[in-house]
């Protein structure tokens, strides 16, 4: 199939595909007489493959990761386990930070809880008093 046939059926872009490809994700297709790209059933398979880790929010390396391990189905899946362990550390902490930043957000509308003139808004006021402390690096693995 062409790229574009591809992409339908992946349900992604064509740009997507040709990301992936540069990213060392997917592997190169064969070409035609043309110059076309040619896919097969294996790049359907492995870009829903990269399709579903992204929707785990998974990082390219950590679909990197996980594709070596695939492409070596004799090994066990201890890795695989691991490779899993390490992502749900990190959601784990950004659910700590989203939480964090829910607990702020809130206390800030709690300083405004009727119609009042914007001058007088205790959440603009909040913001303008609020100590911003220097933010420790921030715990994602995506950048």
């Amino acid at each position: 199939m062409k790229i574009g046939e591809l992409a339908q059926v992946a349900q992604c872009t064509v740009e997507t595909v040709r990301y992936y490809e540069k990213e060392n994700l997917l592997p190169a297709p064969a070409r035609t007489a043309g110059n076309f790209r040619v896919y097969g059933p294996e790049h359907v398979d492995r870009l829903r493959f990269i399709r579903n880790c992204r929707a785990l929010d998974m990082s390219q390396e950590e679909i990197h990761a996980l594709l070596r391990l695939t492409d070596q189905p004799a090994e066990g899946c201890g890795a695989i386990n691991a490779v899993f362990d390490q992502h749900m550390a990190h959601v784990d902490e950004r659910i700590r930070e989203l939480v964090q930043l829910r607990q702020q957000l809130a206390s800030l509308r709690q300083r405004c809880q009727t119609e009042q003139a914007v001058d007088a808004c205790g959440i603009l006021q909040g913001l303008a008093a609020m100590q911003t402390e220097v933010r420790p690096e921030r715990h994602t693995h995506l950048g």
